[in-house]
């Protein structure tokens, strides 16, 4: 074939090759890596309930079925590591990423179609996130506090959420730092009331208690907010009745935490939740995170092809291992991190992007010694 012709049919027929390689190892790490989580967490689970808690064998089903999602989506950047390791690994030791050197491609351009699959698993990673797990994970803590146990799980919960809206308009916004279902307590509450879909009153409170089937504030003041967008102060009180026909575990049922939301309405709640001098540092950690964990499918991806030219020899088992190493790393740096962010010593985009940040810089600096 001359250069030329080869040279043309060379960009489509080398991506095709190369992601057609990595397709059969990013599967195969997809059902290890997701039988692993499910083994070691959500079977024992459903074995505990089936056994000792005496739940019928539907709701476990149910159960077992509402977890995937949520696990599949943690397996999709580690499995991109995976399948690298595995794929080069191969093709390194086949001698086919020799023979493609020897024909003048560079190592950047054998990497391409990796970065352009593995950005889709990422975007694909962020699609789920936003969309099918925040509605199976609630599915599923819908079955373990209401079919399971019959009342919701004591404990408390922090950071959450609760709107009242009536058809497209906005009517209120409760914040509540710290609740506790089991007591019935509030610590540290926010109360908006729009009027027509613009803010008319802010009322804050230290505490709040449930008591003969009503809520209780106490310690608060209440703000007045014109249409200019200044702020009156209107009163203080010790206690006062809130207008707010839900028992504890029905606001535990009905509330969001900043995980269970949506992106745009995380970051609305933040934005509010900053007007009012709450510290937000912990959910603009969680905000950041939404991004930086779908990119590490890119990063696993970069830093798997590297390694898996490097050491072409030792099988499934040696990527499988290495794989396990890497991401057990990540995920290390990844906790450190975040506690380092919701303790205010890390910014919150650097503590949600510096596990990216890291691996990336060891993959390129490996990136750049396979080229040369």
């Amino acid at each position: 074939m001359p250069r030329k012709a080869f040279d043309a049919f060379l960009p489509g027929l080398l991506d095709r090759f190369i992601v057609r390689e990595l397709t059969q190892p990013f599967i195969f790490g997809v059902l290890i890596f997701s039988m692993l989580l499910i083994t070691g967490d959500v079977l024992f689970q459903i074995a505990n309930l089936l056994i000792q808690g005496g739940v019928s064998l539907w709701t476990v089903s149910r159960l077992f079925l509402y977890k995937v999602p949520g696990v599949i989506v943690l397996t999709l950047p580690i499995s991109c590591l995976m399948a690298t390791l595995l794929g080069f690994g191969t093709l390194s030791m086949h001698g086919e990423v020799n023979a493609l050197r020897s024909l003048g491609v560079d190592f950047r351009r054998i990497v391409r179609p990796v970065l352009f699959a593995s950005l889709g698993v990422a975007l694909l990673t962020l699609f789920l996130s936003e969309t099918v797990v925040p509605l199976t994970d609630q599915a599923a803590l819908n079955i373990l506090q209401y079919e399971v146990s019959g009342k919701a799980v004591p404990g408390l919960r922090e950071n959450i959420f609760l709107r009242d809206e009536s058809g497209s308009q906005l009517k209120r916004v409760l914040y509540v730092s710290r609740l506790n279902p089991a007591t019935g307590t509030m610590q540290d509450i926010l109360i908006q009331d729009f009027e027509k879909n613009r803010l008319a009153r802010v009322s804050t409170a230290k505490k709040g208690h449930f008591a003969e089937g009503q809520w209780w504030l106490e310690d608060g003041k209440v703000f007045e907010v014109r249409q200019d967008g200044s702020v009156k102060a209107l009163f203080s009180f010790q206690k006062q009745r809130l207008a707010l026909a839900l028992s504890p575990q029905e606001v535990d049922r009905a509330s969001k935490r900043p995980q269970e939301m949506g992106l745009l309405e995380l970051y609305r709640h933040i934005r509010m939740a900053e007007g009012q001098g709450i510290d937000t540092r912990s959910m603009w950690v969680i905000f950041h995170m939404r991004f930086a964990i779908p990119w590490a499918a890119v990063v696993l991806g970069l830093l798997g092809t590297t390694m898996g030219v490097r050491s072409p020899r030792g099988g499934r088992g040696v990527s499988l291992g290495l794989s396990v190493v890497v991401v057990f790393g990540y995920y290390v740096v990844m906790s450190f991190s975040r506690a380092f962010g919701e303790g205010g010593y890390l910014n919150p985009v650097l503590s949600a992007w510096l596990p990216n940040i890291s691996f990336l810089a060891v993959g390129s600096s490996l990136a750049r010694k396979a080229n040369g």
